[in-house]
């Protein structure tokens, strides 16, 4: 078989134009956009339409103005993503609420229902949405007038994963298609935590220490990156991100056998997440590991119970639950690199080999169906 390569490019570009990409060529969308609302992006949206930091000098009335504002420049973004994906292909939004004075009055700005709103009028499908709690240190539950009723408000401590997809149900028509879709499955124990509608881990680190005007990031987990690759999309994929950042999508695409495209409007920034890319195989493959040693110790918990795993992997020859697992395949990285660079775009290959240190025996697997 021939060893698995990626392709992973970042452009320097405005996302509202997605000029470099062909219609229906992406698998799979994740992203996470400047929140709109949130302070930290006032400084971009007003860039992008000068008219958001005149209104965020008003009222009330002129602030829902701004927000609006802000959200015809997503609007223009989520149009482009739905033009480039496939039929049957998936887009994940993350993306959370704003609350915020104006003009002395406090107000929610629900990004996430307009976000969907949008979406809609393009034509594309809701799927039940994820609420990521994330977990937060502050003691404080509310806000507002302290002890004292009615005037205190909670806080907000969970974002939205939204959940598209484009004109109905992936299909998988031909032979090779359907090992691809196999040998990318999941496990079974990894299937029951992530399809809850509810996930609960940390936010990465907010501090971004390089682009020009920015002193913070809006970087998601790799943990949620990578969940949402494994779910909607297989080996093989392209996985695009317009908002791209400091590259955690690219990342986790690479990490599980995708291509994947990166948009980004700051030159400094696209180099940022190209060069930390290229530096995280050791990271990519010690994630795999610990990914791997999670199913061993949760097979050997299910053994001690006396309910063993029925079935052993045909690649990897360790236990499993179901059937679908049979065929599931790990690559590991091999190697990243190196970078070409041309026309504001830079492009990273990933090489991979080594799966077979992920056997537990080095004899071949006796079945697929647990019977040997």
């Amino acid at each position: 078989m021939k060893p698995l390569s990626t392709d992973h490019t970042i452009m320097v570009s405005d996302s509202r134009t997605l000029a470099g990409i062909s219609d229906g060529s992406v698998d799979l969308v994740i992203t996470s956009p400047p929140y709109p609302m949130i302070e930290m992006w006032d400084e971009l949206f007003g860039r992008l339409d000068p008219q958001v930091s005149e209104l965020l000098g008003g009222d009330e009335e002129t602030a829902l103005g701004a927000y609006e504002s802000m959200h015809l420049q997503l609007d223009r973004v989520w149009k482009e993503c739905y033009r480039v994906l496939r039929r049957g292909g998936s887009m994940c939004v993350n993306i959370g609420d704003a609350t915020r004075t104006v003009g002395g009055r406090f107000r929610l700005y629900p990004n996430h229902a307009r976000v969907i709103d949008a979406c809609h009028h393009l034509g594309m499908e809701s799927l039940p949405l994820i609420l990521w709690r994330k977990q937060t240190n502050a003691p404080n539950k509310f806000m507002g007038s302290g002890m004292y009723p009615p005037g205190a408000y909670v806080t907000l401590e969970h974002e939205y994963i939204l959940v598209f997809r484009k004109d109905g149900k992936r299909l998988f028509p031909g032979q090779a298609e359907r090992l691809k879709r196999r040998e990318s499955a999941y496990f079974w124990e990894e299937r029951n935590q992530w399809f809850s509608d509810v996930w609960d881990f940390k936010g990465s680190r907010q501090s971004y220490d390089g682009a020009t005007g920015r002193d913070r990031s809006g970087a998601f987990p790799l943990e949620l990156a990578f969940r949402i690759v494994s779910m909607f999309s297989v080996k093989g994929d392209v996985v695009l991100d317009p908002f791209v950042g400091t590259g955690t999508t690219l990342i986790a695409a690479a990490m599980s056998g995708r291509n994947s495209v990166g948009i980004e409007i700051d030159e400094q920034l696209a180099h940022t997440a190209a060069l930390r890319l290229a530096n995280s195989e050791e990271m990519m493959r010690s994630y795999q590991r610990s990914r791997l040693e999670r199913h061993r110790q949760f097979c050997e918990e299910r053994q001690l119970a006396g309910k063993p795993c029925a079935y052993r992997n045909a690649y990897h020859d360790f236990p499993v639950v179901t059937r679908q697992e049979t065929e599931l395949r790990i690559e590991l990285v091999r190697s990243t690199g190196p970078k070409n660079e041309r026309a504001g775009a830079i492009r990273i290959p990933v090489e991979y080999g080594g799966g077979s240190e992920l056997r537990e025996t080095d004899e071949p697997p006796t079945d697929r169906n647990g019977s040997g």
